[in-house]
């Protein structure tokens, strides 16, 4: 034994250049340190922490649909609203026969219907805040289950289908598109950032790809089909200054020489029409389209205030992401996310299958492929629309709104109309002498001198609206008549959509009109830039005659709206 400790010895002083403790030559050699290591790297196809963004970014665009909902609802929709729910759905149920049978459900699926009549302002209340509060926490933990996420579709869909006009764009429905996509993402009930039992479904991942597929050759297709600006690359001339709600940047953008106009609707082109199909090529080409969508619609969303649309287009192309290529967005910390997911994929490595539960394993095996089958059957119509020459574009082929059609800009307006809201205490509207002053809104054009807001995501509905009255009448847009008799009877839900009131604090208008108007930004550096003025004007004549309260009883009546005489 001896011997063989001894000969142990020396082989440990051979290849280490002596033992613990030892001297050559009098001088304590020290052990060479080790090499540094890189830490190890996620392998592709696994997408355990596209599943944690792609989470994240549907509560965040699900937090700011709730808070718009909060702040604006009551006044739109509510029981004095400017188009009351509880109308609404009282004449879907006459439509039906006056009973709320399956025909009534299936036409407008919300949960208002069981609401009562003089709860309907509390609920709206309620299911902003609740929505509000579960996104913001999915958003902040990261994590979610089909349970949560179905509750937020349900609350959502239930806004949207009574929300008439006023959630009538093609962006709620993709919201909720995105939003049912993400049920299936989750595991059942479990609430943790990588539930090892519920890994993300492949499924569910191309239901994203595809949802961004048809998002972006939709746009395209519609452009080309539709406005002639698109095919002779003139429709960069004039989207700036047309679009619904400019911010400061498109000011500028709009003075951009032809050429560069030019270019950006040939990119455009490029991104809508050839880019979709990277999908399709393999991972690196998916990674580049995923790359250029995103780039893409950060560039929309610096050149205007598009609501929520150009945020909401982001997230399924976050799906073209694997583990691989999100591991720099997270820490490597122990206790991290990432070193978990490393556990997760050596384990699966070592085991050589997945590591699941047999029986719960078959289980969501089968959910994912009803799930795929689901969507492809719904995908029907909407890809005979695509292939169309007759396409429509943002459009749902079923209430629940789970495929839909999309597209933006199919046609370019070409100059800008806005609808000018004004009052007077004038006994005689039409007296020479009567001062007429002008209503502010929180961000579509006005005043002259305003700068351009900048507001994205957060979107206001009135305003947006106002836009597309503007080149329409006020018979196609009945609302507005009940917005001016609101303004008459000073109504403080109303006033709230508004930035400015000119008869705060004083007594309100004996008259409110509607003024029509060509607007144009003005020059950078020209006369008027340099008076402060951000637009120049010119008048087209009256939208809408002077109305009052007492000429608009009948009206109201007629329409069942709640009538307020002034005080």
């Amino acid at each position: 034994m001896a011997e063989k400790e001894e000969a142990a010895e020396q082989l440990r002083r051979r290849r280490g250049g002596g033992a613990a403790g030892s001297e050559t030559s009098g001088v304590a050699r020290d052990p060479d340190p080790p090499a540094p290591q890189r830490p190890p790297a996620l392998r592709p196809g696994t997408f355990w922490l596209t599943r944690v963004a792609l989470l994240r970014a549907t509560a965040f665009l699900y937090s700011v649909a709730f808070l718009v909902a909060y702040h604006q609802n009551k006044a739109l929709i509510g029981e004095r609203g400017l188009l009351p729910c509880r109308l609404y759905l009282e004449s879907v149920k006459r439509h039906f026969k006056g009973k709320i049978y399956w025909d009534a459900l299936s036409y407008a699926p919300t949960l208002f219907w069981i609401v009562p009549r003089s709860s309907v302002d509390g609920a709206l209340d309620a299911f902003a805040l609740a929505g509000l509060a579960i996104s913001l926490f999915i958003l902040v933990a990261g994590c979610a289950n089909m349970i949560l996420m179905a509750f937020l579709w349900l609350l959502y869909i239930s806004l949207v289908n009574v929300g008439q006009i006023w959630y009538s764009f093609g962006w709620e429905s993709q919201l909720l598109e995105t939003g049912f996509l993400a049920i299936f993402l989750c595991p059942l009930w479990t609430l943790s950032q990588l539930p090892k039992r519920t890994p993300p479904s492949r499924i569910v991942i191309w239901g994203y790809r595809w949802l961004i597929f048809r998002i972006m050759l939709g746009a395209g297709l519609i452009k080309i089909r539709g406005d002639r600006c698109w095919r002779d690359l003139t429709c960069m001339d004039y989207h700036y200054e047309t679009q619904p709600v400019p911010n400061p940047i498109a000011y500028y953008m709009h003075r951009s020489p032809g050429w560069f106009h030019q270019f950006e609707t040939l990119f455009n082109h490029f991104i809508e029409l050839v880019v979709p199909f990277f999908l399709f090529l393999g991972r690196r080409m998916c990674l580049s389209h995923g790359i250029l969508q995103i780039l893409f619609q950060v560039l929309l969303i610096l050149s205007g205030n598009l609501s929520f649309l150009n945020w909401l287009t982001i997230v399924p192309s976050i799906a073209c992401f694997d583990d691989a290529s999100l591991s720099f967005l997270f820490s490597s910390k122990k206790g991290a996310v990432k070193p978990q997911v490393l556990e997760i994929q050596a384990d699966e490595d070592a085991k050589g299958t997945d590591p699941l539960l047999p029986y719960g394993c078959y289980i969501r095996k089968v959910v994912n492929a009803s799930f795929g089958v689901l969507i492809a059957f719904l995908s029907v119509p909407v890809v005979v629309n695509l292939l169309s020459s007759q396409q429509i574009m943002n459009t749902s082929f079923n209430s629940l709104r789970i495929v839909n059609t999309y597209g933006a800009f199919g046609s370019i307006t070409k100059e800008r109309t806005e609808v000018v809201i004004q009052g007077t205490s004038s006994l005689d509207p039409n007296n020479p002498a009567a001062i007429w002053e002008e209503y502010e809104f929180k961000c579509k054009p006005g005043d002259l001198n305003r700068r351009p807001c900048l507001i994205s995501p957060y979107h206001y509905r009135l305003d947006w609206l106002m836009w597309f009255a503007a080149f329409q009448t006020y018979e196609q847009n009945e609302w507005i008549i009940h917005l001016a008799g609101k303004l008459l009877a000073e109504e403080r839900e109303v006033l709230s959509l508004l930035a400015v009131n000119p008869f705060e604090g004083r007594s309100p208008p004996r008259w409110i009109r509607g003024e029509h108007f060509k607007y144009k930004f003005s020059q950078p550096g020209g006369k008027h830039a340099g008076n402060g003025k951000w637009w120049i004007r010119k008048r087209i004549g009256p939208y809408f005659p002077p109305v009052d309260l007492k000429g608009l009883r009948k009206f109201f009546k007629a329409r069942n709206w709640p009538y307020r005489a002034q005080s």
